[in-house]
């Protein structure tokens, strides 16, 4: 592999505020990837390194690899050009896999830091003076600590970032903790929680509807909008994950972590630039200014045979399913409900925001013309990774007479002719975390805001009620978002790009 220019970075300070006009081209960078082995790690961290590093995007890169498991690096290369062939969207030649394979070892974690950190010095001296580290915690939260502690002892702190994966915390008191136990080691600037929602190119585009459209941007407030639903249903169960769900559950693994990050920027403010500072600052002014979640406002659910899961408890209320209206209490969003959903073993997979505009008097049209038969107008955004935006909208049926129908205007990113060169999110996010910007990261501020108004759901949460596999979860959800309806499942669905 053709060595890469040798580029340079400029690194903020810490507590300092990096602006994106700021950074130069990236220094080498030796990524220490724990929990190397994990499934994370084999269906998009090892795949997403491997395309970064034949991409003219990342610099040069040396990849330390450790996990619990016992393994040679050859053998360590085995299992990464397993899931490289299994689960990259990027497929490699044999050029290009001899080449990437020339740039992992793997160290195991039972070998001490003393044996890490000079896999690290080793990768530094092939790769020149100026290397920087990444860290990616690809590890349980509660190994989280542990793995803290040895870049510690490792001497692995200076010139180094740290991607932490979720859930940061179960409740306000953990989080604190967490991050209080974080930060004696890592300053802010280089904590880099991720959520990888927002690496997806269709959650930066709500940035550029809402802020870039003459069209959109006047009218995105309750003068307006009715309601807004963000909507994430999945069709997996547990998988290998039931230790992990039965004591997390639903909200704590996606609402906290996920979906109200998304809603942050479906909501924020206007950041004075589309630098990382001003966005997360409006996206932790929408935190603090979120209600309470009331508990009337929440239904939780559990899908049936949960129980007779391996790892879980007989008598388990553990939600795989919820539902909620939340609040934010400022002069843009007063009184308009925010409507969140998400769970396991529902209808179908995906994930939408929905913007329901308020509707029009209808005392003009004639009775059976149709207006206001199928809803309000709703702005949609799909978040899977072939991003679409769909517009509906009432409009006359051609022919005699004032019939109207539901129309839609519809766009996909596919239809962009760059479409092909876009990265998918732990790839984005990846690099993101090498420059050192924060725009789609959470912040200790942010995070310890979400648990704050969380804590009277986690005090006494409803009973879950029970719902069959392969539906949208229990009834009851009707009557939380009464008078409007779910989006989900579509009356249309989308078009796709003729080819």
């Amino acid at each position: 592999m053709a060595t890469k220019k040798p580029q340079t970075i400029a690194y903020p300070a810490p507590g300092s505020r990096p602006r994106r006009h700021d950074y130069d081209p990236l220094d080498p960078h030796v990524i220490v990837l724990f929990g190397a082995t994990g499934d994370l790690a084999k269906r998009k961290l090892i795949p997403g390194l491997a395309y970064l590093d034949q991409s003219e995007l990342a610099p040069d890169i040396h990849i330390i690899a450790t996990s619990l498991e016992d393994l040679t690096d050859d053998e360590f290369r085995e299992l990464a050009k397993s899931a490289i062939d299994s689960f990259g969207a990027h497929k490699l030649t044999d050029e290009q896999w001899a080449d990437f394979a020339k740039i992992i070892r793997y160290v195991p974690q039972g070998a001490g830091p003393a044996s890490l950190a000079a896999a690290v010095a080793e990768s530094e001296v092939n790769l020149g003076p100026n290397t920087r580290r990444l860290h990616y915690l690809s590890v349980p939260p509660k190994a989280a600590r542990d793995v803290i502690t040895t870049l510690r002892e490792a001497g692995l702190v200076e010139r180094s970032r740290v991607v932490m994966e979720k859930p940061f915390g179960t409740d306000l008191a953990s989080a604190v903790a967490l991050n209080d136990f974080v930060h004696e080691t890592f300053d802010e600037s280089q904590i880099f929680r991720i959520d990888h929602f927002l690496g997806k190119e269709a959650a930066q585009n709500i940035l550029a509807f809402r802020f870039a459209n003459g069209l959109f941007e006047p009218i995105w407030n309750r003068n307006f909008i009715d309601h807004i639903q963000i909507d994430i249903p999945e069709t997996l169960g547990l998988d290998e994950r039931a230790n992990f769900y039965e004591s997390t559950g639903a909200f704590k693994d996606m609402v906290v972590t996920h979906l109200l990050q998304v809603m942050a920027f479906v909501v924020m403010e206007p950041p004075t630039a589309l630098e990382p500072y001003a966005i997360s600052e409006e996206k932790n002014k929408v935190f603090r200014s979120m209600l309470p979640i009331n508990c009337s406002d929440v239904v939780r659910g559990q899908y049936s045979g949960y129980r007779d899961t391996p790892g879980i408890a007989s008598d388990s209320d553990t939600e795989t399913f919820i539902a909620l209206k939340v609040g934010i209490d400022n002069w843009r969003w007063a009184g308009v409900p925010i409507y969140l959903r998400t769970g396991k073993r529902m209808a179908e997979g995906i994930r939408i925001i929905s913007i329901a505009f308020k509707e029009a008097p209808r005392s003009m049209f004639p009775a059976g013309s149709g207006v206001g038969t199928q809803g309000p107008d709703h702005l949609t955004f799909d978040l899977a990774d072939n991003s679409k935006v769909s517009l509906s909208f009432y409009g006359k049926r051609p022919g005699p007479g004032m019939k109207l129908d539901k129309l839609s205007m519809q766009f996909s990113s596919r239809e962009i002719p760059s479409s092909s060169a876009t990265l998918e999110a732990y790839e984005r996010l990846i690099l993101d975390a090498m420059r050192g910007d924060h725009t789609l990261f959470t912040t200790a501020e942010g995070i310890e805001s979400l648990w704050e108004r969380s804590q009277a759901l986690l005090d006494d949460p409803p009973p879950v009620k029970s719902y069959p596999p392969g539906t949208w979860g229990p009834n009851a959800i009707h009557q939380l978002i009464a008078p409007n309806a779910w989006r989900l499942p579509f009356e249309r669905g989308w078009r796709e790009a003729k080819a």
